[in-house]
């Protein structure tokens, strides 16, 4: 279990408290400039702050960055590197804290990741050559590697800051099937969503922040009430159901 305990920096975020049970999937949401970067970024254990955030009761500020790198793998915002590389090669560094991994397995996840994110006949293109889609789910598959079971023993959790920006509603929705897998191997999943229907969807809990304070957490249908979004994003919200999905339309 994850559990972020009084996490803060301020005054981008006050102290924020929730956990993560193995193979759960938690969305971040809120509007711009609420905190989900800053929370998601003070997990990951890159950055210090007040509070404490403890892995199955370990403290992360314990592990140096080798362990970390081992047992979560952190997708930030962020523009191309500088340097040109093939995609390929870009991919292989995900496996330079994993130790020795059998070749065979290596290709293996490649090429069942890459699959679902059809970009596997981007594999020998520079990644100075990709659109910005195809550049997001390269790196996403690269933080996927990381962690994926077969290959890393030691991985408990996955942290994405934003990873469906700039993918259109088919490579999203290979996104969410890529991470329900994984979180179905037992990788805990945190991500921050700008979709309010996927969060409602896809979401075993979400944390609904507003200007770096936390104004909820819990199951989706709980959390996400009319009244509570209508107040957040200062917009009028209907929610529908049809075949059994519930959705959010937004009205001006």
């Amino acid at each position: 279990m994850l559990n972020v305990k009084n996490i803060a920096l301020d005054p981008r975020l006050q102290p924020l408290s929730f956990t993560v049970k193995s193979g759960e999937i938690v969305h971040l949401i809120g509007p711009n400039g609420s905190g989900k970067s800053t929370a998601i970024g003070l997990i990951s254990g890159l950055f210090s702050a007040d509070g404490q955030v403890t892995l199955e009761g370990v403290d992360l500020a314990d592990h140096d960055l080798a362990s970390l790198a081992r047992i979560r793998s952190y997708m930030s915002q962020q523009d191309k590197p500088h340097f040109a590389i093939p995609v390929f090669q870009y991919l292989s560094l995900a496996f330079t804290a994993l130790g020795e991994v059998s070749e065979t397995l290596k290709q293996q996840a490649i090429d069942d990741v890459c699959d679902c994110l059809s970009i596997t006949d981007k594999l020998t293109r520079s990644i100075q050559q990709l659109s910005g889609g195809e550049w997001q789910r390269v790196r996403l598959a690269s933080a996927c590697l990381q962690v994926w079971p077969s290959l890393n023993p030691d991985a408990k959790f996955l942290l994405l800051d934003e990873p469906a920006a700039s993918l259109d509603i088919g490579q999203e929705a290979a996104m969410y099937r890529l991470i329900r897998e994984i979180a179905s191997q037992g990788i805990s999943v945190l991500m921050a969503s700008h979709d309010l229907n996927r969060s409602l969807r896809e979401a075993d809990k979400v944390v609904l922040l507003q200007q770096g304070r936390c104004v909820g957490v819990g199951a989706p249908e709980d959390v996400m009430t009319i009244e509570q979004l209508e107040f957040i994003f200062a917009t009028r919200i209907i929610k529908i159901e049809h075949q059994g999905l519930l959705s959010l339309i937004f009205v001006d």
